[in-house]
């Protein structure tokens, strides 16, 4: 590595420091603030970030997300199930579904292909755990509707996957062209994330928190966190859906602990940080600013389903009606999961694939950044109504 990318790593540093305690002071979330240092000091704003050190953007985002679907599977205590399993499941069904069927018809009646607006529709029901993760923290509030919120980002990607596929698959049926290979590869993708979740988070359950009483060590801590991640790109399954099952049958059959997740909530912070910077350095606004009618379209019908899903989900469920209302608004930040899905359909559709590619990052551009303040609003409001 070169001096410059240390220095420029310190300073990436130092500047998350300082937007953390801005912050703490404005209540603005730090995420969109990171974002914000991303953008300035990347190739949109004056290209300060060496490329080596931008390199770091893709297995940094591996860990720092295992880490969170960790802190996130841990949320699915046996408890948290009992009392909000109901919820969780209904309500983030109900925004995908909603999702789906809102943003494919509006996109279809903008004057897009159908098949095409389909497979938009089914990326736009991606959401970003990291972001909506972080606001939670920051904001403080322990309630009914943040304890579901993390229930529902921690599965939302399972729903989003299987949607997605399914859609793949039909889409490319539409087309004349006759393939199970989207399905089989969704079912491997998060089956086989689940088997290897179950398979190293109970020895991890047995075994970890014994050295040091009640909580596990730092070492044990990374250890699962990169063997986590490293299988799961290597089995080429979901390291989202592994970490988070690790972390929910940690929480659940490990007795002994008391703090089983403590050491990972220590040290993902500055994995965190630079994630999150990198990845507004990452960010190309022309894409944004050149989305015309038919990215506007697919950005309101986004948000407008996911409002109502989230309030259809939650009047199903039996939630309070002050809380109902807010549920899509928390889950509209979108990232890295979205924008995989269009690669993965740009290779599947290479016709529809520069339209596919433009709207997606275009949008994930504007809900990447907004998200998370919407987020931080509908999580204070629910407080402010208890």
């Amino acid at each position: 590595m070169q001096p410059a990318s240390l220095i420029a790593l310190g300073a990436l540093f130092l500047g998350g420091l300082i937007a953390d305690i801005v912050s703490r002071v404005t209540g603005f979330p730090r995420v969109t603030l990171f974002l914000f240092i991303g953008l300035v000091a990347g190739g949109a704003g004056f290209d300060l970030i060496p490329a080596d050190l931008q390199a770091w953007y893709d297995i940094l985002s591996v860990v720092a997300l295992t880490m969170v679907a960790f802190l996130l599977g841990g949320g699915l205590h046996r408890d948290t199930l009992r009392q909000h399993g109901q919820a969780i499941i209904v309500i983030s069904l109900s925004i995908v579904l909603a999702t789906l069927g809102i943003v494919s018809l509006g996109l279809t009646a903008l004057g897009l292909p159908f098949g095409l607006a389909l497979v938009l529709a089914a990326i736009a029901s991606a959401t970003a755990p990291a972001a909506t993760s972080d606001v939670i923290k920051q904001s403080g509030v322990d309630n009914g509707f943040t304890q579901t919120l993390r229930g529902i980002v921690a599965i939302d990607d399972i729903w989003g996957l299987l949607v997605f596929s399914v859609v793949l698959v039909t889409v490319a049926g539409l087309q004349g062209q006759q393939e199970l290979a989207g399905l089989s590869h969704a079912a491997w993708e998060i089956g086989g994330a689940v088997g290897l979740g179950l398979i190293i988070g109970a020895p991890a359950a047995l075994l970890t928190g014994r050295l040091r009483e009640g909580e596990p060590l730092q070492i044990e801590a990374v250890s699962l966190v990169f063997l986590s991640a490293g299988l799961s790109l290597w089995l080429e399954v979901s390291f989202l859906i592994t970490g988070m099952v690790v972390g929910a049958v940690i929480v659940n059959l490990a007795v002994h602990h008391t703090r089983a997740f403590h050491e990972i909530s220590h040290i993902q912070w500055p994995f965190v940080v630079l994630f999150f910077i990198l990845a507004g350095g990452a960010l190309d606004l022309e894409v944004a600013l050149t989305l015309g009618a038919a990215g506007l379209g697919f950005a309101a019908l986004r948000t407008g389903a996911r409002i109502i899903g989230g309030w259809i989900g939650a009047r199903i469920a039996r939630q309070p009606a002050h809380q109902g209302r807010w549920y899509g608004v928390a889950l509209l930040p979108q990232a890295g999961v979205a924008i995989g899905m269009a690669l993965i359909a740009d290779q599947r559709f290479p016709d529809w694939g520069p339209q596919i590619i433009a709207l997606t990052i275009g949008t994930t551009v504007v809900f990447e950044v907004l998200g998370p303040i919407a987020t931080f609003y509908a999580i204070k409001r629910t407080q402010k109504s208890d």
